[in-house]
């Protein structure tokens, strides 16, 4: 059976103190609000990465962060619970195009203007994508799906996407891949179309994490 990459919404009020989870590979993106972690204080738009056993704390005004992680097949759902805590899971996929070999874990994001685009393509590893600001169409096996802010889909990797923006607003999307080791600090993407390569791109890339992870769970 294969590893499975989720990612949960947790949100905690000011009083939620010392939430706890378990040891997993895991980044949190903090959307919103401040949390201590390790004595560091995350804000908005900061990003914090470990596979060990996490203790956290919100910030005086309480704290929304997406939690993407690493789990190994028939694993116990990950919902944080506790007083001041509300979690739900937005999306877990089966990761069944891991790549073989050694495993990076990247975390990033990935920004358009308005109207910009990213031309079809594909990717060396399996991921989930957030949409935290904007507006974006994602098309792929013969199919268009448009997300808003918070909504969430997975990408195999090896399945090729076109992914078009919208038009009045600019868009960014939060995502975690699983990738070949030696793409530390190097691009993932392969476009399909030779053309394509050369033209000018319109996307934008912040990388929070690229962590090399030994994982014993891979399927």
């Amino acid at each position: 059976m294969a590893t499975v990459l989720r990612l949960y919404e947790d949100v905690l009020s000011s009083d939620a103190l010392d939430v706890r989870l378990p040891a997993l590979p895991r980044m949190l993106f903090v959307v919103h609000g401040t949390v201590v972690l390790s004595g560091r204080s995350f804000g908005d738009d900061e990003a914090w990465y470990d596979e060990g056993e996490l203790a956290l704390n919100p910030g005086k005004h309480g704290v929304t962060y997406w939690r993407f992680e690493l789990a190994p097949a028939g694993a116990r759902e990950g919902i944080a619970v506790g007083p001041g805590v509300t979690s739900r899971e937005l999306l877990s996929a089966a990761l069944e195009t891991l790549p073989q070999g050694e495993l990076l874990l990247r975390g990033d994001s990935v920004a358009f203007p308005p109207g910009g685009c990213a031309y079809l393509h594909r990717h060396k590893g399996p991921g989930i994508r957030c949409l935290i600001e904007g507006g974006i169409r994602i098309d792929t096996y013969g199919r268009s799906t448009s997300y808003g802010p918070g909504g969430a889909w997975y990408e195999t990797g090896p399945d090729a996407v076109f992914a078009q923006a919208a038009a009045g607003r600019a868009t960014r999307f939060v995502r975690v891949m699983l990738l070949p080791r030696e793409l530390v600090g190097k691009s993932s993407i392969q476009y399909v179309n030779d053309d394509d390569k050369s033209r000018p791109k319109s996307q934008s890339y912040k990388i929070f994490v690229d962590a090399p992870i030994a994982w014993p769970g891979r399927g």
